[in-house]
């Protein structure tokens, strides 16, 4: 069996995927798997021995109107080598009109996705997941296994930590095994903690804390950093993506956000501090964090949350998570 998964992004839904990929693997090690990824997250999957082929797009350049010519030229180059490769199946795990059309590219024996993608997707499906009464993405992304034919037990996250580029981290950090991480950034502005929240977090812990984010976070974590009396080190921008999972893999803890780093991390079974307002945990938290010890969610007893707000005048789910139960959560890591 030749079968295509389509999940371009973003991080945290392509972490969500791999239990996917891992069940398809076992229930069927002889098939081919190969997926279609946005070119910026091919770090997460590159070194994957369970995927054999990976095709990338530059969704992010083909919103672009001026980029028009060149973005039209990559989907037919992409449509045709699709084509060519005679997939049996095709997966959309993504469930938006752009992977809808992509997936009507690869011409399959047949398409799956689900019964709520959006934008119109799902007509282009053969046959459509029924997802009620599942919850979290993770879940989803094995039922879409099932449905396929696969034997699914247990959700397992092959992501892998590739040894030479963790000696690489181990020694940009001086060698301290003595560390945890802060992932104070996230797409929404409502689901981040405050800055002065974090600061006074790192102010009262003894351990180095390692900031991490993209470029673009600089500011933010620049004011971290500005308004702490703690051992902060800003990491913005400083890896890529095989860096940054080294970097939380050697890590003693991780308080994150909703956000991509916050996956990695339970995905790698990291002890993980999510911090959670307007998105609900259940759907989008650190998979498994109702039964496993390591992996923690605070929220604000606050009625309006989860409302699911990109934009929020006044932030109180997520200003009134309180530092000292942050730092309770993380005693026994940092003692």
């Amino acid at each position: 069996m030749k079968i295509l998964v389509i999940k371009p992004s973003s991080l945290g839904d392509v972490i969500h995927a791999l239990p996917f990929l891992r069940s398809i693997k076992d229930s069927f090690p002889e098939s081919r798997v190969d997926w279609v990824i946005s070119r910026d997250l091919i770090g997460l999957i590159e070194d994957n021995p369970l995927i054999d082929r990976i095709h990338t797009i530059d969704k992010e350049s083909w919103k672009k109107i001026g980029n028009l010519y060149t973005s039209l030229t990559e989907i037919l180059s992409l449509r045709k080598t699709l084509r060519n490769e005679h997939y049996d199946v095709v997966v959309d795990l993504q469930g938006l009109l752009r992977s809808g059309i992509i997936a009507h590219f690869a011409a399959a024996s047949k398409t799956i996705g689900f019964t709520d993608a959006r934008e119109g997707s799902r007509f282009f499906y053969d046959v459509q997941v029924p997802i009620h009464g599942i919850f979290h993405a993770v879940d989803r992304c094995l039922e879409a296994a099932r449905i396929i034919g696969a034997e699914v037990k247990t959700a397992e996250f092959p992501l892998s930590v590739n040894v030479d580029i963790s000696r690489k981290i181990k020694e940009l950090i001086g060698n301290n095994d003595e560390y945890i991480i802060i992932a104070p950034s996230a797409r929404w502005q409502s689901k981040r903690w405050p800055s002065a929240h974090f600061a006074s977090l790192i102010s009262k812990l003894t351990i180095q804390c390692i900031i991490i984010g993209s470029k673009d976070d600089v500011i933010l974590v620049n004011q971290i950093i500005t308004g702490t009396t703690g051992n902060a080190v800003n990491f913005c921008g400083r890896t890529d993506l095989k860096e940054l999972v080294a970097l939380i893999s050697g890590s003693r803890a991780v308080v994150s956000n909703d956000s991509g780093p916050m996956h990695i991390a339970a995905a790698l079974e990291k002890p993980t501090i999510a911090l959670f307002g307007p998105t609900d945990p259940e759907k989008t938290g650190p998979y498994g964090w109702e039964s496993n010890k390591k992996l923690k969610v605070i929220r604000a007893d606050i009625p309006c949350s989860p409302c699911r707000t990109k934009d929020c005048a006044d932030l109180i789910c997520m200003n009134n998570i309180k530092v000292e139960s942050v730092l309770a959560e993380l005693e026994e890591y940092v003692s």
